[in-house]
């Protein structure tokens, strides 16, 4: 099964100010909801009450969370990222996406063989960030780039990498 985190961060890494996302780019999150359709998604709880209605029917959330008696509607509560991952591969995913946040990306990461990363294009404050990245481990295999616009207030580029060691 293949493991793909997808996140959108500014240039510093910030993927979030004060619980919210800090850009509002409506082509990403085109791209972003035609990447998750039928998918398993991994999902820490925080990120999981954020993303409330969002979730079309044929994707299976699964949410890592400590309150083993979460309700999640044609998903699953997981007490770990591993555990979730281990679902969705028994279950007979091809692949798992991992959306989110900081703390499931970072627990997530070893796991990874594939990242979705969508860089915007400024630097903003957050508090929470996309794990670093070693360069070494990641060849980029493809990049569009999307320029700011009446509806888009920052231009960003959406690139896949592939993990290149184990």
């Amino acid at each position: 099964m293949t493991v793909t985190l997808i996140a959108v961060h500014s240039e510093n890494g910030v993927i979030a100010a004060g619980g919210r996302i800090p850009w509002h780019l409506p082509d990403e999150i085109a791209h972003f909801r035609r990447y998750c359709e039928g998918k398993w998604l991994l999902l820490g709880r925080r990120t999981y009450a954020e993303m409330g209605g969002w979730f079309r029917p044929g994707q299976t959330p699964v949410v890592v969370t400590r309150d083993a008696a979460l309700s999640v509607p044609d998903g699953r509560a997981v007490g770990s990222v591993e555990e979730g991952l281990a679902i969705a591969e028994l279950s007979g995913a091809d692949e798992c996406v991992v959306l989110g946040g900081g703390d499931v990306f970072a627990a997530a990461m070893p796991y990874a063989g594939v990242l979705l990363l969508t860089l915007v294009h400024t630097t903003l404050d957050g508090d929470v960030f996309f794990p670093v990245l070693d360069p070494d481990e990641w060849r980029e295999t493809w990049s569009h780039h999307h320029p700011a616009d009446a509806n888009h207030a920052f231009a960003y580029t959406i690139r896949r990498l592939v993990r290149t060691q184990p």
